[in-house]
């Protein structure tokens, strides 16, 4: 048996590791956002770092904001987030039900079919992709930058997972009733998986928000530019000023930590899957 002495010594070890590595991944941020802050007389290459900057300004940001369609950018990247979400989340659980509450045959080959094709990377099928986008004539189009990802295979594995949790009662009351399958899975089973729902929500919000490689290759239109490809024309813009890169950049991941933040409420069981009430 431990002594009270030696536990406390492991909460303050635990502790202080949790604490280095939470600073460890908090640097960039702050130095991001400190130099997004600092004027043009500062350099923000000295060393020590300066953190904090001795004369704050949002003039880089201001000039950010004016000399490019920022707003256009975020607008963009809104409703395509947006999109992408809402058709993530509907697809998804719609395949993920019947793999997860009925019976039929071939379902865990379908199932490991889906899965297994997580471990195949973007860029393999980014071709094919995007050739079936021409195809489809949806290249410059919001429908052509959330295509691929209309459904995802993570998304499907974690909400079977989350469906198999939910009480069959449930499930079978549903059907005395005389609610159908399309019924049972819109009134009884998402309502029961909301903090999966809402978790997958924040990945294809994140991944939709930040997403580089496809929207560079599928956009010839200025018009249509994401944030990230909007923060990228800012290096040549402005010839590498490294003040207003940062106050873009800012720009671009504050909508991100703002949607975790209202959305993280939601992570908490919901009564129905944890549980029948007598």
């Amino acid at each position: 048996m431990l002594s009270q002495k030696q536990k406390w010594w492991q909460v303050i070890l635990m502790y202080g590791l949790l604490t280095a590595i939470a600073l460890g991944m908090l640097v960039p941020l702050l130095w991001l956002l400190s130099t997004a802050f600092k004027s043009a007389a500062e350099d923000i290459f000295q060393f020590p770092p300066q953190f904090l900057p001795a004369h704050p300004t949002v003039e880089n940001f201001i000039k950010v904001w004016q000399s490019n369609p920022f707003g256009r950018y975020l607008f963009n990247s809104t409703v395509v987030a947006i999109l992408t979400v809402g058709m993530n989340l509907c697809l998804s659980s719609l395949a993920a039900y019947p793999l997860a509450r009925l019976d039929f045959r071939g379902r865990e080959i379908i199932f490991a079919a889906i899965v297994s094709t997580i471990m195949i990377p973007f860029q393999i099928v980014m071709i094919p992709l995007y050739i079936l986008t021409v195809q489809l004539h949806l290249k410059n189009t919001y429908l052509g930058l959330i295509f691929p990802a209309i459904a995802s295979a993570f998304g499907i594995f974690l909400l079977r997972q989350a469906f198999q949790g939910v009480p069959k009662e449930l499930e079978e009351a549903a059907r005395m009733d005389g609610c159908t399958e399309l019924g049972i899975w819109w009134y009884v089973m998402l309502p029961s998986i909301r903090p999966a729902l809402v978790t997958l929500a924040i990945f294809v919000f994140i991944g939709s928000w930040s997403d580089f490689l496809w929207p560079l290759i599928v956009l010839d239109r200025p018009e249509l530019y994401t944030l990230p490809l909007g923060v990228a024309t800012l290096a040549g813009t402005f010839s590498l000023d490294w003040r207003l890169i940062a106050a873009g950049s800012v720009i671009s991941i504050a909508p991100i930590i703002l949607f975790f933040l209202v959305m993280q409420r939601y992570i908490v069981p919901t009564e129905a899957a944890s549980g029948v009430k007598g």
